[in-house]
């Protein structure tokens, strides 16, 4: 395995204890005003979809509730994100609704709150971007050649290479993602047999719901009230989270200015999406709301304009549609089909 001691790279603390002293107090309160836009999408959820199953849309009109509820799926998982991570709420009077509320935003991707909290929240962050210690991390060259698996799913359903297949890391990664995940995650994150049991109830309760749907609506209006919809929320998830690090070099060190990568999008995306383009923000301040992102990217830009790094999303997304998806060093990303060689993202000042 290549070395993943990327140059130039400072500790995340290095950051936070600067910007602390330079952001109100106000913003590191948790937000509970956000947990408005959870009757909002579950609202929009349930009109819509007894509307598609009552037959009250007319049949030109009905892709485009599904394409609503999507949406709205999507603005749940973004809800469940802050969520989990102490945003909205953190005092222990409501504690108890978190893993509730939740098991609800999660629920359309078939995935576990406590397994998020275990896969994204510890693991996830706490490693970003480090080889074999990232869940979320393409792999390196030595573990591409060394595993038939990892080949197999690369070279098929990545988003690189010019792969038109790739689109499926769009359309469904973060559902297979997570069925990935749920697999290995017993033994990858060391669960306890009653916390992997916990894990396996929420989906199976999640699942249940689902099929439940299913037989109530019928297998036609099923597709339109829950796997369109689906389709679309992971299209919207994934176009964030495959840009958030998969850019960036390969880290042993936590630098988010080196391993993240912020995106921007029309400021009514932002609103819909809860700002969870501010992915360099989120990482140094991971329990304040992403409502405050634009505050933390102007403190960066003010001290450290040199390293801070954002693209436009759809900018982002080209350039994983052509560069390779396999780590060949920290600052390499490779396709092994066609021995393509690309360097990764690099601040200004390393980039020199």
């Amino acid at each position: 395995m290549p070395s993943t001691n990327a140059p130039g790279a400072r500790p995340v603390s290095f950051y936070v204890r600067e910007l602390k002293r330079a952001l109100p107090a106000a913003l590191f309160k948790p937000t509970g005003s956000r947990l408005l836009w959870l009757p909002v999408h579950l609202g929009v959820i349930g009109t819509a979809t007894v509307a598609l199953a009552s037959g009250w849309i007319a049949w030109p009109l009905v892709p485009v509730l599904s394409v609503v509820i999507g949406m709205s799926f999507a603005g749940l998982m973004f809800v469940g994100h802050e969520l989990l991570h102490g945003a909205i709420i953190r005092s222990r009077k409501w504690n108890w609704l978190r893993p509730w509320l939740g098991w609800v935003c999660f629920a359309p991707f078939l995935l576990s709150q406590r397994l998020w909290i275990v896969w994204h929240n510890r693991s996830h962050h706490a490693n970003p971007n480090a080889l074999g210690a990232d869940p979320d991390m393409y792999p390196s060259l030595s573990e591409y050649e060394d595993s038939a698996m990892v080949r197999f799913t690369t070279d098929n359903f990545a988003l690189g290479g010019h792969r038109k297949r790739g689109i499926l890391s769009l359309l469904l990664g973060f559902l297979i993602q997570s069925q990935w995940v749920l697999r290995q995650s017993r033994e990858r994150f060391g669960l306890t047999t009653r916390v992997h049991r916990l894990i396996q109830l929420e989906v199976a309760l999640a699942l249940a719901l689902w099929v439940g749907l299913a037989l109530l609506v019928g297998p036609l209006m099923f597709v339109f009230t829950y796997a369109i919809p689906l389709v679309v929320a992971d299209v919207i998830v994934m176009a964030f989270i495959l840009t958030n690090h998969s850019l960036s070099p390969a880290t042993d060190v936590n630098d988010p200015l080196l391993n993240s990568l912020s995106v921007t999008t029309p400021r009514l995306l932002d609103w819909l999406t809860l700002d969870f383009g501010y992915h360099v923000e989120h990482h140094m301040f991971p329990s304040m709301s992403a409502r405050h992102g634009r505050r933390v990217r102007d403190a960066l830009r003010e001290r450290w304009p040199e390293r801070y790094q954002s693209l436009p999303i759809l900018t982002a997304l080209h350039r994983l549609y052509r560069t390779g998806r396999v780590y060949k060093d920290d600052t390499t990303i490779v396709d092994p089909r066609t021995h393509g060689e690309f360097a990764t993202l690099a601040p200004r000042d390393l980039a020199r």
